[in-house]
């Protein structure tokens, strides 16, 4: 309650009486600042509905559907009996149902390949210029192992996963790994359902192979161009998907 009386005057802009129309959507977003600017820690109850409506000027009925609406997309947590805390967005809330649509919507995969076809060779494009002997290293690690799974018949999904990864992380950017990382949950469906195509895996090894061929050269051109086919040959598998496999 003391951090919300000792707000700054930058934060006093944010709650004081709204006048738009869309009373909640705007309450929320004001809510949202607050909470990702610290003025609202998430390990402190926020102050009480009548206070909030108080200071925004609007009724509780509009604080709780704001409440209702940060809620719904991981922002606010309700604890019975201890009151109603901000929380930090754990993205896995985000890409869980994100993922199941994308499991059942063909158009929304393709949509998705499109953006990896925009993303993925720029990627491996960066990596080349800045990975270092101990990511190639990694990257021949994960080729062996995809390798030794193809002989024995076995998933590689943990690797084909791994080597995306490692390839975002010889770009030294924080950002670029956290996209990948998006990218990778959402695809797991995807690839379930494809490495499980006759030739799929293998055609994926010599994907990987021809991206780790130009990595070594550091040549920068002939990576993202090597990515950019190892994407086209994974979207005409994609498209062969029987229409069963892909909804099932």
């Amino acid at each position: 309650m003391s951090s919300f009386r000792n707000s700054s005057a930058r934060d006093a802009g944010l709650i004081e009486p709204i006048r738009k129309t869309r009373v909640a959507e705007e309450i929320a977003d004001r809510i949202r600042v607050l909470i990702l600017d610290g003025t609202f820690p998430v390990d402190q109850a926020l102050p009480a509905e009548r206070v909030l409506a108080e200071r925004f000027g609007v009724s509780r009925g509009s604080i709780r559907d704001a409440f209702h609406t940060l809620e719904t997309i991981g922002l606010l947590v309700t604890r019975h009996g201890q009151g109603t805390f901000p929380q930090e967005l754990d993205v896995n809330r985000l890409i869980a149902p994100l993922a199941s649509v994308l499991s059942y919507r063909h158009e929304l995969q393709g949509e998705l390949l499109d953006l990896r076809r925009m993303f993925e060779p720029a990627v491996a494009r960066a990596a080349a210029t800045r990975l270092t002997d101990e990511d190639l290293a990694d990257l021949d690690r994960i080729l062996d192992a995809q390798r030794e799974k193809l002989k024995t018949g076995r998933s590689a999904i943990v690797e084909d996963t791994a080597f995306h990864h490692v390839l975002a992380r010889a770009t030294r950017n924080r950002a670029v790994v956290s996209i990948m990382a998006t990218l990778n949950d959402l695809l797991v469906e995807s690839r379930k359902l494809t490495l499980k195509q006759k030739g799929r895996p293998g055609r994926s090894i010599l994907g990987h192979e021809a991206v780790v061929a130009a990595l070594r050269r550091r040549d920068a051109a002939a990576a993202a161009e090597a990515m950019r086919e190892h994407i086209d040959q994974i979207a005409g598998t994609v498209q062969h998907v029987p229409p069963l496999a892909r909804h099932g």
